[in-house]
This record gives C-alpha cells, structure tokens and sequence, in this order.
C-alpha cells in the first residue's frame, strides 16, 4: 500500500484532525461499550485508540495496528500509561491477528487509500467475532463542497483526483461501503454522515494548516497533473484563498458504515 499524504507534518496533522471531530459519539453509537475487546485499524499515531480505550474502561483491551513503523512507534510512546491499550506493526489487509477475537473492529481513512480495500475488510471481518461490529469510516467528494467555487478550481481539483485515482486512491469510497458491507455478508448494515469540516466564511487555522499539509505531500501528483509544478502551486494558493475567503461556504463529509458479523 502506498501512502500518498506521507509528509514530515503526517503525525501532527491525523492527530488534529482525529481531535478536530466528535470520534467518542461516533464509537460510542457504533457500538463500542465498557469492556469490549476493540481493534482500530490503521491506528496512525494512536489518537483515536486513546478514545476507545476510555469507551472500553480498564475492563476492556484497545489492539491498535499501522503499517508505519514510526506511527506505532508514537502510538505506544503518548499510550504508555494505558495498559489497557496495545499497538503492532501490521497490514490491515492482513494483520496476522487471531480469527474471532475482538468485539468490534474500526477504521478510518484507511479504505481511501486500497484498490483492493475487500481483503482489509475481509480482515476486519475475520477477526471480529460473530455478533461483534465492523465500522469503517471514511471520506466521500473531499474539496468538491465549496461556494463559491470558481471553475477553474473546480478543474484543477477533478484533474488532481483522476491522477490520484490512477494511483488507487478512492476519493468516493464513502458512498461505496454499505453495497461492499452487504455483499460481504454482514448484517444489520447502516450508514452515518457525519461532518468532516464545515466553515461558513474564513475556514479555521488547522484546516488551512491540515490542506497546506496535503498540498505539499501530493505536490509530485499534483504537478504531473497540472502541467508542472507552478501551475499546482497556483492551484493550491487559489485553494487555500478560497478557503479562508468569508464569503464562502466550505464543507466536506465522513461516511460511517457499520454492520455485525453473522
């Protein structure tokens, strides 16, 4: 899997953007109770099993896995107070976990990045116990929900995402998980929106920081799409203008899929 926002600023900016939304009612309507033997997938830098590790109290067990070996490494240094919670270097796709043996199973803005995103929920799947809960959520049209949005950004943005499509990243795959959740066999399968962001008129400064972060990771997507590396710069200052422009309206969605294993 290739993780196309990696940058020098990729930790600091999960974890004000796992801070930045309301992840404990989200895992608590999930789902996730006192004792629960827990799984986040993709942990990142750990922020979130935090969370989950209060939900599930000293009764309950947090597993947190992430290909980066820096995240995991991070992860367990802010987490080492936390019994209760265990980070392991592992592929979501195949995390090497036994069959059966969490009570629910969570992942977010992993799927965005897996062509073949059926083998990570497969996984997921396959180590959640039967009656236990697998949740994934995920992005669906990021940067598109602008107004004003001038044309001309409009057409930079979809040409920076078909580049990022052809590298298997899945801007849309919110909208896609309660049709993959039912043909993989769970049950009780329902869907949550919930807010990325939402700035009517000057967005915040961490999202401005949050999408100058993404611009610099995908400047070498960006430029090939473009035309070369002035006219992706341009882009991304008339982008990041129209985010703090406070005439304007700027939101974006997170698509919650959840669903019990038979």
């Amino acid at each position: 899997m290739m993780y196309l926002m990696e940058s020098a600023d990729e930790a600091r900016r999960l974890l004000e953007q796992e801070q930045s939304q309301d992840t404990r009612a989200v895992l608590h309507r999930t789902g996730l109770k006192p004792g629960d033997r827990a799984l986040d997938a993709g942990c990142g830098p750990g922020g979130i099993a935090e969370v989950m590790a209060e939900l599930v109290g000293e009764g309950g067990h947090v597993t947190g896995v992430d290909l980066h070996e820096g995240r995991v490494a991070e992860a367990r240094a802010r987490n080492a107070h936390r019994p209760q919670l265990t980070f392991l270097q592992a592929d979501v796709r195949g995390t090497g976990l036994p069959a059966d043996a969490f009570d629910y199973a969570w992942s977010q803005y992993v799927f965005e990045y897996l062509p073949d995103r059926n083998l990570a929920l497969a996984e997921l799947i396959r180590v959640t116990r039967p009656g236990g809960r697998v949740v994934v959520s995920d992005i669906d049209g990021l940067g598109f929900q602008n107004w004003p949005f001038p044309e001309h950004l409009r057409v930079g943005t979809q040409r920076i995402v078909e580049a990022l499509a052809s590298r298997g990243f899945d801007l849309y795959v919110g909208r896609k998980l309660y049709s993959e959740f039912r043909r993989a066999g769970l049950t009780d399968v329902r869907v949550h929106l919930m807010p990325f962001y939402l700035s009517p008129g000057a967005a915040e400064a961490r999202l401005v920081r949050d999408w100058k972060t993404r611009f610099e990771a995908l400047a070498p997507v960006g430029a090939a799409a473009l035309g070369g590396i002035e006219a992706y710069q341009a882009h991304c200052a008339d982008f990041l203008a129209m985010l703090e422009d406070p005439e304007g309206l700027k939101y974006a969605v997170t698509l919650v899929t959840e669903g019990t294993k038979p």
